[in-house]
């Protein structure tokens, strides 16, 4: 009897998932049907989104890549791929809709995975996927050109995103326009031990940074400008506004049992959602940890995968474990970074090498086609 597995998904975690059932376990397991569902038929490498926006800077195809192709090596019958968005999950009838091109379908599942990540609660840049690839391919377009216009940028948020975005633009424009990055806290990367160092990168860049202001709203003015609003009243008049903050689990389309107060799946310590032993999460979709990083990511879809599969053999579950030492890296422009491993600070250079100078593009063939793992 065939034992379908639904991964709910297209992004590094999903995939990564997808591919090794059906590269590794497949094998063994004939009777296994994997069944990938994604609203986008590409796989977005948004690690790059705050490159992707500096016009002329990265190919289309070197921050898309489409994600049908890679599954083609896998024996016909034991893949499918469905495009479209999951519309609710029955946990206890064991069932998943999705809304289609076509119309509402129904695919029933024996064991499942959810990694369909969070959401800015801007969806006007996308730093990460929100839609179709065309969509998220269009919005790119649209806000590069904006930036290739605006003489006077604020970002605001001052967390990985906000000072990537702002080291990004400051090492294209900051000697001929005016970036300003708002941050909430005293502290850039929420206070994180190289908060100081970031700030020191970006000062170099030409960015200003507002510190111990947060920014309450925005609204377009006649002339297309946008009034930005600040929490002490000041009003910032910008060419362009970019907010990267506040994250939002894309967790709509699950029972609400599944959740915690957030919205955010609650998990156990093997990652399965708790009260279900045929339901794992993993990534940003999952109440823990606090960060989801790529690596965090990458290593929780790992094991998740173990697990997986372990069911699949009735084998006992193992617990996820996570990083065995915290890492950050975050990239200030094309040419700088900064970041630690653990508690030890790494020269500019080496977290340069690590992230700043492709911030991983390299990788996206391999995720993509299934050769990374």
């Amino acid at each position: 009897m065939t034992k379908n597995v639904v991964v709910v998904g297209g992004s590094y975690a999903g995939l990564q998932i997808a591919h090794k059932l059906l590269k590794h376990t497949l094998p063994s397991e004939k009777d296994l049907k994997v069944v990938l569902v994604a609203k986008s038929d590409h796989l977005y490498w948004n690690l790059a989104s705050v490159r992707a926006i500096v016009p002329g800077v990265l190919k289309d195809e070197q921050v898309f890549q489409p994600i049908e192709p890679g599954f083609a090596q896998y024996p016909s019958g034991s893949f499918e791929f469905v495009l479209g968005a999951a519309s609710k999950l029955d946990a206890d009838a064991k069932s998943l809709s999705v809304t289609t091109a076509s119309g509402e379908r129904s695919i029933p599942y024996d064991f499942i995975v959810l990694t369909t990540g969070a959401r800015t609660a801007s969806s006007e840049v996308p730093w990460k996927s929100t839609g179709t690839y065309e969509e998220d391919l269009e919005a790119l377009q649209s806000i590069a050109k904006k930036v290739e216009s605006a003489s006077h940028i604020v970002i605001a948020g001052s967390g990985p995103t906000g000072v990537e975005t702002a080291g990004e633009l400051g090492y294209e424009y900051g000697k001929d326009r005016e970036i300003i990055l708002v941050s909430a806290d005293n502290q850039l990367l929420g206070g994180d031990s190289i908060a100081a160092a970031a700030e020191k990168e970006l000062f170099k860049l030409g960015v200003k940074t507002r510190k111990c202001v947060k920014a309450t709203g925005s609204t377009a003015t006649p002339d297309g400008k946008t009034e930005v609003t600040l929490s002490n009243g000041e009003k910032i008049i910008t060419d362009l506004y970019l907010p990267t903050t506040g994250l939002i689990p894309n967790s709509e389309y699950i029972d609400a049992k599944l959740l915690n107060e957030h919205k955010y799946v609650a998990v156990d310590e093997f990652f399965r959602a708790r009260g279900y032993e045929n339901i794992w999460a993993c990534g940003d979709l999952v109440s823990s940890p606090r960060r989801a990083s790529f690596p965090i990511t990458d290593k929780q879809a790992g094991g998740v995968y173990k697990n997986i599969e372990a069911a699949l053999k009735g084998k006992p579950q193992q617990v996820v474990k996570g990083m065995p030492i915290d890492v950050l890296l975050c990239a200030t422009g094309r040419g700088r970074a900064t970041g630690r491993l653990g508690v030890v600070k790494l020269p500019s250079l080496a977290a340069w090498g690590m992230k700043g100078r492709t911030l991983a593009i390299e990788m996206l063939p391999k995720y993509a086609s299934g050769s990374q793992w």
